[in-house]
């Protein structure tokens, strides 16, 4: 387990399992939100966009975080372990507003500088319409770049916590 890519439904907990796993083991965490956004909430241009994430897929070791199905075609190929947050829409619509709440206006560590958290009527609408929309779209693309992959599918915290406990832990 030397890249491990951290996929699924927004509002699951990937960023907060991608730093216990990064912390455990001691890979390089990669939170993709972090290197997609820029201040302000603008987007990285797509034709910069695929070459910095050849450039991060290509590193020897990592734990990366996030979606952006747009460039699974480059991490699956180069991930080793494949972990996938399915969980249900409804949870992480009330997870996503909880940590809008609690965090409003601050910018949280797993988010570029300048992109501070707020009420995204776009994201919530992204999570309600994920495991309809994306859902598929994310599994074919597995299917077609990512059959190598050791897959560890977390339906609930409790599947989260026995892998986190599973995982050796590396001293660093």
């Amino acid at each position: 387990m030397q890249r491990v890519l951290v996929i699924g439904i927004s509002g699951a907990g990937k960023s907060t399992l991608s730093r216990a796993l990064a912390e455990r083991t001691g890979l390089p965490l990669i939170h993709l939100d972090k290197e997609y956004w820029r201040p302000g909430w603008s987007i990285t241009p797509r034709a910069e966009w695929r070459p910095k994430v050849v450039d991060l897929a290509a590193r020897e070791r990592w734990v990366m975080d996030g979606n952006f199905d747009s460039s699974l075609d480059l991490r699956l190929p180069r991930a080793d372990t494949l972990i996938w947050f399915d969980y249900p829409t409804l949870l992480c619509l009330w997870r996503a507003m909880k940590r809008v709440a609690g965090s409003y206006g601050q910018v949280r560590p797993d988010l570029a500088p300048g992109c501070p958290e707020r009420i995204d009527l776009d994201f919530l609408r992204y999570i309600w319409t994920f495991n309809r929309v994306q859902r598929p779209r994310i599994l074919e693309q597995i299917a077609q770049h990512g059959q190598h992959l050791t897959p560890v599918v977390i339906r609930r915290d409790a599947d989260a916590r026995a892998f986190l406990a599973s995982v050796p832990a590396t001293v660093h």
